[in-house]
């Protein structure tokens, strides 16, 4: 199983990170350690300062694909889970400046949290899915798939390109703006149409 996630999905998240609005997608990649399931806590590490988080829709791959075109991408994912892509942002920020790829601060044990409970996309309006997060009890992050700059069919036929998918696999889709971050004993819930999917206590 690999963890494949889409950076600077979402105009105003790419304009908050003052970075492009890519003509193509962009991804990376977290191992299978970085994996943190729903109902485990999250522990601040000690070699951060600046962890973030950033909510994102996570399809979960059905069956091994590679070289999918774009108009049979649907046959390839059933359900739409949530998750999150927990960020060291000060190690990647020092990557970045160095010009290094930033793994570090990306790709560490426990940096993608994901809930157990996956929908059946066909009960869902793929089109316009709202999503959110919440710290606390308050909003932090408020999404949408109509906002996405490349759909979930896209970012499946692009990265079966150059990756073979497999089932199992996880694609976290692109985080809306409103990224920030964490601290001990905050508490993070994520939504999808109103149907709290995940819970993370932060340790």
């Amino acid at each position: 199983m690999k963890i494949i996630c889409i950076g600077r999905n979402y105009s105003d998240h790419a304009k908050e990170m003052q970075a492009e609005v890519p003509a193509e997608p962009v991804f990376f990649l977290k191992p299978d350690t970085a994996l943190l399931k729903d109902g485990q806590d999250f522990y601040y590490p000690d070699f951060t300062q600046d962890v973030h988080y950033e909510c994102e829709l996570v399809v979960r791959i059905d069956k091994v694909g590679k070289n999918i075109s774009e108009k049979f991408a649907h046959k390839y994912y059933s359900q739409i889970g949530l998750g999150l892509d927990f960020t060291a942002r000060d190690l990647q920020q020092k990557c970045k400046e160095k010009g290094l790829p930033w793994e570090i601060g990306k790709a560490f044990d426990q940096s993608a949290a994901l809930g157990n409970i996956f929908l059946d996309k066909e009960t869902l309006p793929m089109e316009s899915l709202s999503f959110e997060l919440r710290k606390n009890g308050d909003l932090v992050q408020s999404g949408n798939s109509s906002d996405m700059i490349f759909n979930i069919d896209r970012i499946i036929a692009y990265v079966s390109q150059y990756i073979t998918l497999k089932t199992g696999d996880l694609i976290y889709t692109g985080t809306p703006a409103g990224v920030g971050p964490i601290a001990i004993d905050d508490l993070l819930e994520g939504f999808i149409e109103g149907e709290k999917i995940f819970s993370f206590s932060v340790k």
